[in-house]
């Protein structure tokens, strides 16, 4: 990510080495099934979108911390979601979308604790956790999952958590689906002294558990960030909040005003319909589970197995033995097999770490009529 002289060159976006594969796919009849990145296909609701036009908001600055209207719904979202419990003025304010939180994070924690240059991430996770390290000028380091593909706590060096910045937590996970215990994440970061930072954008998809978030277990040391581009098909709005820790919370509100950031008045305004919005977010829920299960049997029937997470909209696939061989190695070799016999775009799990080699990410984000097609496709493969 440096030149000869030491300057930074933007590595290639992961999703743009994927144009071979959608080359391959375009080839079939029906066209490509483009299940690579979680864009949410399906509509949001008529209301939310409707909200957009009503705010009266065009004119003037809305607040950067986010208007009342907005906390107060955010705020009671979490009341009613995680029974959690706290002030929408002092421990809650809204983002441009998780992922510019995400990768700006670092970079104002830096400011405030510049003696601490680390940021602990999974090592099987979205990219954008080691990014938002880089683009700040600290140090990445991954945290090693355990038997359970769960954070290993107890593999973090005493040196690695006296300089860190943060610890990130994704639950449910990206790639892999896995759900944590956030208690443990919670109880790690007070004891070491290090901020606890979990993103809960999928938390409205759990297969089998309530859904669950750090909140639970205290606001003291913690932040938990949530979105509505999963939650409610609404990633083109960019709206998001984090809450937690008053003191981090007050901090981060006051410095991002200054470098203006603020989410749009009618975005504010269309967002706390949103998080009022719990009937849309069940049938988007059902939606994604009938995909996962139909994708998974699809696959597994073509000798692909393939398992239902616990939680997200992702299948994570293991690429069978036969796929060894080919430029890139298995997980490459079995998404060049899925693009040019079912049209379908996968992402090769490299993307999320060197842990995720030899597998493939599935993004059950089309309709069932899609899927289908790549199914009959695999189906006709396998006959």
């Amino acid at each position: 990510m440096t030149t000869a002289t030491g300057g930074f060159v933007p590595p290639t976006y992961p999703f743009d080495k994927l144009t071979e594969f959608a080359e391959l796919a375009a080839k079939l009849a029906g066209g490509p099934v483009d299940l690579s990145i979680g864009t949410p296909c399906d509509p949001p609701s008529p209301r939310i979108v409707a909200a957009l036009s009503e705010s009266g908001a065009e004119r003037g600055y809305p607040p950067s911390a986010g208007s009342a209207e907005l906390r107060q719904a955010a705020a009671a979202f979490l009341e009613r979601r995680f029974a959690v419990s706290l002030s929408p003025t002092e421990e809650l304010a809204v983002c441009i979308g998780s992922k510019e939180f995400v990768t700006g994070l670092p970079q104002w924690l830096k400011l405030r604790s510049p003696w601490r240059d680390t940021v602990l991430y999974p090592a099987l996770s979205y990219p954008s956790y080691e990014m938002g390290a880089v683009l700040a000028g600290c140090r990445a380091v991954r945290v090693p999952l355990g038997p359970t593909g769960r954070l290993d706590y107890g593999a973090i060096s005493a040196e690695d958590a006296g300089r860190a910045l943060c610890l990130w937590v994704n639950s449910p996970g990206n790639p892999a689906g896995q759900i944590e215990e956030l208690d443990e994440a919670a109880e790690w970061g007070r004891a070491n002294g290090v901020f606890v930072v979990s993103d809960e954008c999928y938390a409205e998809f759990t297969w089998g558990s309530a859904p669950r978030s750090i909140l639970q277990h205290g606001t003291e040391g913690v932040l938990a960030l949530h979105s509505l581009s999963k939650r409610s098909n609404l990633a083109g709005v960019r709206a998001g909040f984090y809450a937690g820790d008053a003191d981090v919370v007050g901090y981060l509100a006051a410095t991002r005003r200054h470098a203006g950031f603020i989410v749009p008045g009618p975005v504010q305004h269309a967002a706390a319909v949103a998080y009022a919005d719990d009937a849309s977010v069940a049938e988007q829920k059902e939606r994604y589970s009938k995909r996962l299960l139909f994708l998974a049997a699809a696959l597994s029937r073509a000798g692909i197995p393939a398992e239902v997470p616990e939680g997200a909209f992702y299948l994570w696939v293991r690429a069978p033995e036969r796929f060894k061989a080919g430029p890139g190695g298995p997980g490459w070799e079995l998404a060049r097999y899925l693009a040019e016999r079912a049209g379908i775009i996968a992402s090769p799990g490299e993307a999320y770490g060197p842990e995720g080699a030899g597998h493939v990410r599935l993004a059950v984000v089309q309709p069932m009529e899609r899927l289908a097609l790549a199914a009959a496709r695999l189906e006709a493969e396998a006959a």
